[in-house]
Formats: C-alpha cells, structure tokens, sequence
C-alpha cells in the first residue's frame, strides 16, 4: 500500500496520460514516470479540456525551469493546468501566480517568522502539541489516524501563527479538504454548483468560505492587533499601500490551507512508508539523530504535491523539445524525486539517505516553500516522539487515497497503535 508502489506495468508511450485522476487513485504511477525520464522527459501531453502541456519530469530539467523565471513564468497563466480567461487569473494570484520583484515584496511580508531561526522558538510548542495528540490517540489504540493525528498538528501550529482560536481548527481543516481535493469523487462538486460559480476566481464555494472566515480575522485584528501573521498581512503596506481585500483574502487562503494540507499529507505517508517497512522504524528507534535525514526521505517519499505549472514567455528549447511561447508546462516533482540519475535505488525508503536533493519543496528558485523549514521541523518531531511512545503500528483497513493527479494525499488510514 505503500506511496511509491508501481501503478502500472508494461506501459508505452501511448498509454500515458498524466490527466486521468484515476491513475493516481491506488498509488502514484511511478511506471508511467520512469518511462517519461528514460524515453521522453520532456512530453506533450494533450488535455480532454484546454490545449494541452509539457510535461517535465526528470530532476535537472524541472530544477532548470524553476531556476529561471524569466522564461518561465508563473505569472503567465498562473500556476494552475486550468485554463483560465486573463480576468480570473489576475483575480485569483496569490505568491504562487507570480514572478520576482512583486512576488518578492508579497512573500517578505512573513518572511520572517519562517526562517529557521524563528521555527525553532516554535520547536518546544511543536513538540508539546504532538505529545497531546499521540497520547490522545493512544488511549484510544485504534485510532483514524490522518484525521486524529496528520491534520491535528500542522493546522494547531498554523492556526496559532495566524491567530486562529482552537475552536477553528477542524472547521479549517476541512475547508482545505474541500478546495484541494476537488477531482475526487468524494469532495467533488456539483456541475450545477460550478457552472454557477464560473464568473468568480475560484469556483469551489470553499474558497469564498475561507475568504469569508480571514476577513472575519483581519476585521478583529485590525481593532485589537496581535503578535500574529494575521495582524502583520493588515498592517502590510507594498510600495506605501496596504494589501486589498482581494489581496489579503488570497494570502490567507494561501497559507491556511498550504500550511496544513502538504505538511499533514506527508506525515500519513511517513507512517505508511515505515509500517511498509518496519526495519527503517527500527533503525530510528536505535539512532535518533536519523530524525533530520528521516524527515527529508519521508518528504521525498510523500511528495505531496505532485507538478506545478509555468508559461514559457518565449520560444525555447528543452530536453531536445521546441517549447513555444505561451505554452503550460508542468514539471513534476513526484517524478523528479524518483529519478534515478539523482537519487541511487530510489524506489527504496532509506531513513539514511544522504545526499538526498529531494524538491518536494522546490528546486530552488524565487518559489522555494516559504514553509519549508517548518514543514520539515514539524515532521522531524512527529516521528521523533511517535517512535519514542509506540512500540507498534499496523494498518487495520484500507488506505482511502485522494484522487488526484494534483495532490498525492491520504484521507483516511485507520492505524493500530501500541503503546510502547
């Protein structure tokens, strides 16, 4: 049941096709991906509804775009594979739809509360958090673990840097259910209910709900500011002005939802990926200081979100392909991650791993994640006290995958544990 399990076998080139949700629902089609790094890395992969994409799959390709914003924007068309009409793109840009200098001046804005000085003031908060809820779970032994444990602590570390009561914690979980997992059969929406929608930026009525629940914040913090990142987006000024309403309300969801739902889906395939394989468990059980380069294997092994988009602003060649103007590109970091011209024996789960240039954060570049830091802090610790309570996990029922080809998430995984 593992994350990096073969999807398919005995594929062509004919066969691929990286629009169909439904060969991400059992497991990633790592099959497909290898087949795209070793026969045609850099592929034209045509699109049911809009035009169509490259799709750039090995490591040093997707590191080259990422590297140069110039020729590939993500200003240019956003950063969504939808097509959508020039209006909306504008009306719906967040720090991911933009390119250097004003995505700059935008991401300084909490810059600071995520550098890895100020995560680790964060660190002993972090660690009390994951105690209460593994101790929680474990008075219950079986427990639905995504729900009970991987959601639990990165939206409470969240909900707390933005100033969110506790109160708000699940209500916000699952507004991110609902936006990011919309191409599953379970949180999709009514086509009626789109079609409606189609005239706003977002279609999913999630989206106007998060909006509706940060105005809601900024309107409190503007009559009693705090030491929050809420207060400080309505304290923002770019080039002498405060952020919008449209401004702020897409800044918000962009980090409740970013900061909640990656950090949290890589934390249920690290449990995944040591029950597949439990000698690695034992191996950080015996050496703690594994904790670090365990926490960048298991977001390699995640991969939570699956490709990004860029535009090409001009005609260019890559990986041997002719790559027009205006063309989408998606470079796929779940494939960049599996390349074995990078990674020795990479469909191996390995705590150890070293060198491990793993991008699940990007590659670099003016949209390396602003969250990284964190993100890998709170996996580190997660593990770091779930190995020191829990002598055991196993699975008790089937892993419930989202079905995707955006998101590599787990939504639910009903998990033993036994207490150590």
């Amino acid at each position: 049941m593992a994350s990096a399990r073969t999807a398919t076998q005995g594929m062509s080139l004919d066969d691929v096709d990286l629009t169909d949700h439904a060969r991400f629902a059992d497991a990633v089609p790592h099959e497909m991906f290898r087949l795209l790094r070793d026969q045609d890395p850099v592929h034209w992969q045509d699109e049911r509804e809009g035009r169509g994409f490259w799709a750039v799959t090995r490591h040093a390709d997707i590191t080259a775009v990422h590297k140069d914003w110039r020729t590939f924007s993500s200003e240019r068309g956003g950063s969504s594979l939808q097509d959508l009409d020039p209006e909306a793109v504008v009306a719906r840009k967040s720090m991911l739809d933009m390119d250097p200098p004003p995505h700059n001046k935008l991401r300084a804005i909490v810059n600071r509360d995520f550098t890895p000085r100020a995560v680790r003031v964060f660190e002993e908060r972090i660690r009390s958090l994951i105690v209460t809820i593994l101790e929680r779970a474990l008075a219950q032994g079986e427990v639905e673990f995504v729900r009970e444990v991987s959601a639990e602590l990165p939206m409470r570390v969240f909900a707390e840097m933005l100033g969110a009561p506790e109160s708000d914690h699940r209500h916000l979980v699952e507004l991110g259910d609902r936006m990011l997992g919309q191409d599953d059969p379970e949180y999709r929406l009514d086509p009626e209910v789109m079609r409606a929608n189609s005239h706003l930026p977002f279609s999913n009525p999630a989206a106007a709900d998060m909006f509706e629940y940060g105005r809601g914040l900024a309107a409190e913090r503007r009559r009693c500011p705090r030491e929050d990142i809420v207060t400080k987006l309505v304290e923002a000024e770019i080039d002498g002005c405060p952020l919008s309403e449209q401004e702020f309300d897409v800044y918000f969801l962009l980090l409740a939802v970013a900061g909640n739902e990656t950090t949290r889906h890589s934390i249920s395939h690290g449990l995944l990926a040591l029950i597949d394989h439990p000698e690695q468990a034992e191996r950080m059980r015996t050496d703690p200081d594994l904790s670090r380069s365990a926490a960048d294997e298991i977001l390699r092994w995640a991969t939570p979100v699956h490709h990004f988009r860029r535009t090409a602003t001009c005609d260019v060649e890559l990986g041997g392909k002719q790559i027009r103007e205006d063309d989408k590109i998606a470079t796929w970091f779940i494939s960049g991650n599996f390349d074995d011209r990078e990674f020795s024996d990479p469909m191996r789960f390995d705590v150890g791993r070293d060198p491990n240039p793993q991008m699940t954060f990007g590659p670099g570049g003016p949209h390396f994640c602003t969250g990284a830091h964190l993100a890998r802090l709170e996996i580190q610790v997660v593990f770091e006290e779930l190995l020191k309570r829990v002598r055991s996990f196993e699975l008790t029922g089937p892993v419930e995958r989202l079905q995707s080809n955006a998101f590599n998430g787990i939504k639910r995984m009903p998990v033993r544990l036994e207490a150590a």
